[in-house]
């Protein structure tokens, strides 16, 4: 193994790590993304958790999928999902865009939520029993490698799990792989701006805080290119870091 495969894996552990312990602690006190200690969830800080629902939103779903929601923005509200739709959730946790995705989709529709860690399928799959839910599934796996036949996905989303990510092109290629002709991407995400090094990324925050692995405006939307997509917007809508915000990701398919 090389020194760099080796950092990968650690960096993926950290990530395991801080999100089963969030998935564990749903009944609690809500763990979330955001700069801090990696060993254990740190309190929602102002640009993260299950704040940027509405109250109506989180009024649909299960108390403990809104307790452990830990992005970064409200994928749904922008997807403009549509009835009959087939949609991915790259990182599903305990299942709040899952559900939500699920409502507005229908019963002609089916969603999937993807995740690797073990306690947020288990936590997702009773949320979604909990809240009645028959047109969800909830997958284990990697972004980086989606157990879903080439051209399946009618809309991906996602919140703030792509910067998690130790190989994003991997992630970019998949979803391109998976989505339909004409299918599209609507996720939110950390995004650093242009004049932020990855070595000033590290400094304001660690990889697990969804921080120090944020692309920068840039480089989102030159990978997004480089697989295939078209109709690229990256937009920012609140800062989380200095230099640093939730953003707003879309993209195309070519049909």
């Amino acid at each position: 193994m090389t020194a760099s495969d080796a950092r990968s894996d650690a960096l993926l552990e950290q990530v395991r790590r801080r999100y089963a312990a969030a998935a564990i602690a749903a009944d609690g006190p809500s763990g979330c993304c955001g700069p801090g200690d990696t060993t254990e969830p740190v309190e929602a800080g102002e640009g993260f958790g299950a704040a940027l629902y509405s109250l109506d939103e989180q009024g649909t779903v299960p108390d403990a999928a809104a307790l452990s929601s830990l992005g970064c923005g409200n994928p749904t509200a922008v997807a403009e999902l549509r009835a009959g739709e087939t949609v991915l959730d790259l990182g599903a946790g305990g299942g709040i865009d899952v559900l939500l995705s699920a409502q507005r989709v229908g019963e002609s529709g089916w969603v999937y939520g993807l995740d690797m860690t073990d306690e947020m399928i288990d936590l997702a799959r009773r949320n979604a029993a909990a809240a009645g839910a028959t047109n969800v599934e909830f997958l284990k796996g990697h972004i980086e490698a989606i157990p879903l036949p080439e051209g399946s996905i009618d809309v991906i989303v996602s919140n703030c799990v792509i910067n998690l990510s130790v190989d994003k092109p991997a992630v970019l290629a998949e979803m391109h792989r998976v989505l339909r002709p004409g299918g599209r991407v609507g996720v939110s995400d950390v995004v650093a701006e242009d004049r932020l090094a990855p070595a000033d990324r590290a400094a304001r925050g660690d990889h697990a805080g969804c921080i120090a692995g944020a692309l920068s405006t840039s480089e989102y939307r030159e990978g997004l290119a480089t697989v295939g997509f078209v109709d690229i917007a990256v937009t920012l809508t609140h800062e989380v870091a200095d230099g640093l915000h939730g953003a707003i990701v879309r993209a195309v398919k070519p049909a």
